[in-house]
């Protein structure tokens, strides 16, 4: 599915280095390698501000936080993505309202939106999965029609655009995850949260250490939320490389269509207006299990993303959703595959993939 080992090989030289600038000034939480990071990512982002974390799901608590989500709440997301998006609203004594995904894009279904919003909704939370953006130019107009803020989860979507947009930098705070399997990955766990709000960044930067206005001074209850100087010099490194990184996915992504049209695949799709970064490429079928199998047995690895739903998931059964209530988002559950796309890929590699998926869907499936 990846192979970071070869992405850390390319460039362990300039890896190395920096992180041995840590250690030499001994900043091993915050310090000068995360603020150069925060600086430099909010420029790729084209944000007036970063504040970097200790996961993506850290920087989707906070910056729920800071939209003024709290107790009794609601929030409008999607059933469709890693259960981190609704840990966030959860942590927040809120309620996650799930509306289903679209089809094609399997984004937030935007036409599905408004009829869900309730005067207890606070935020609405599109996910950027997989490596494009939600349509988010109804979303944004929903948010300012109510009243609501929209905060993005772009933890699979750095670079992604939205008619020229950036992921990340259309509502009031994007979060991001630097997870290693990530198109940008740390050396471990990060985050980070983008705005242009000069209130909500310091608010996230203080909530993040404890809420301290001033060292052993708490305004308000906070958190150890904070990102460690090596993981910011991990990732001011790879930052460097994104661009390049991305439209290789690109590249790879083109040749999967190129190659696979022709098999009775349903393939992830680019939206028009999108600049899609490719975090995975997650085709679907309705044979999908044993597909996975057949693959295996050929040496080909493939991934779930993401096999259940959030709505039914057991830790979320006090919301009592059932079957069929989100029948798009668990048709997608069902059949999704999701095939080797990474940038250390090469051409042999994905050949590889090809031709084993063109044996198992014409000879055995």
């Amino acid at each position: 599915m990846a192979d970071l080992q070869a992405q850390c090989a390319e460039i362990r030289g300039e890896i190395m280095a920096a992180l041995g600038e840590v250690f030499d000034t001994s900043s091993y939480v915050l310090g000068p390698k995360v603020d150069k990071f925060e600086k430099d990512f909010a420029a790729f982002t084209g944000s007036r501000f970063c504040v970097g974390v200790n996961s993506g799901t850290s920087a989707l608590h906070l910056a729920l936080i800071c939209a003024g989500v709290g107790h009794g709440d609601e929030v409008i997301t999607v059933p469709m993505t890693f259960i981190a998006t609704s840990w966030a609203i959860s942590y927040c004594g809120a309620t996650p309202v799930y509306v289903d995904i679209d089809p094609v894009s399997y984004t937030l279904d935007v036409e599905k939106v408004e009829k869900q919003i309730t005067r207890r909704t606070k935020a609405l939370l599109p996910v950027h999965l997989y490596g494009q953006t939600a349509e988010m130019e109804g979303l944004l107009e929903l948010g300012r029609r109510y009243g609501i803020a929209v905060i993005e989860d772009a933890a699979q979507s750095h670079g992604a655009r939205y008619h020229g947009r950036a992921a990340g930098t259309m509502g009031l705070c994007g979060c991001f995850s630097f997870y290693p399997g990530k198109n940008l990955g740390a050396a471990g766990e990060a985050g980070a949260v983008v705005t242009d709000q000069p209130e909500i960044a310091a608010r996230l930067r203080s909530l993040r250490d404890h809420a301290q206005g001033k060292r052993y001074h708490h305004g308000e209850i906070g958190f150890n939320y904070r990102m460690d100087g090596l993981q910011g010099a991990v990732l001011g490194i790879k930052l460097q490389h994104l661009d390049r990184w991305t439209t290789i996915r690109r590249a790879l992504a083109t040749r999967y269509h190129e190659l696979l049209s022709e098999l009775p695949l349903q393939l992830p799709v680019e939206e028009a207006g999108h600049r899609h970064v490719w975090h995975l490429f997650v085709a679907t079928h309705p044979d999908r299990d044993r597909i996975r199998a057949e693959l295996e047995v050929r040496g080909i690895q493939t991934g779930l993303h993401y096999p259940v739903p959030l709505h039914l998931q057991p830790a979320y059964a006090h919301l009592r959703h059932r079957d069929g209530d989100f029948p798009v988002a668990e048709r997608v559950a069902r059949e999704c595959i999701t095939l080797p796309l990474f940038a250390e890929m090469t051409a042999a590699q994905q050949t590889a993939v090809v031709d084993a998926l063109i044996e198992v869907l014409t000879e055995v499936v």
